[in-house]
């Protein structure tokens, strides 16, 4: 084998179609467009989402509900969660740091404590939110809360 005698696999390279070079090519005269009509014309562009006279989907389709723009997301930790993960993690204080550097929360999220299940360990909290109960049963066990902004 040697460089002058290579050749590209057979079946692998095709002539490339030449329209509108006259009839004897076979795709000549309406060069392979149909008859007349907007399709046929140069500079033809089908509007987005055109479905060719049928309704198009996003007019079949009902509008349902809405997205609040001002809604507020928060990573939410029940006081159970919290038992748990201060024997995991030995945390003697729940913050948005400590949470961070142990891979619970992402570096944006919002903190919210609630009531759910039952706190063991004296902690103290720094959070974005706690409910009323959460306050009530941190406080009860000698715990301390602080809301961060």
């Amino acid at each position: 084998m040697k460089l002058h005698t290579l050749k590209p696999a057979a079946g692998s390279v095709h002539k490339e179609k030449r329209i509108g070079r006259g009839e004897a090519s076979g795709k000549g005269g309406t060069s392979t467009k149909g008859n007349k009509g907007g399709q046929s014309r140069a500079g033809y562009k089908s509007k987005m989402a055109h479905e060719g006279g049928q309704m198009p989907i996003q007019r079949r389709i009902p509008k349902r509900g809405f997205k609040n723009i001002n809604r507020v997301e928060y990573k939410v930790f029940n006081l159970g969660q919290l038992d748990q993960l201060v024997e995991k993690y030995g945390f003697t204080e729940v913050s948005l740091e400590n949470l961070y550097i142990n891979g619970l929360i992402s570096r944006t999220d919002k903190v919210k404590i609630l009531a759910t299940g039952e706190l063991k360990a004296q902690l103290s909290f720094k959070v974005n939110k706690i409910s009323d109960k959460a306050k009530a049963s941190i406080e009860a066990a000698g715990g301390t809360v602080e809301i961060v902004k």
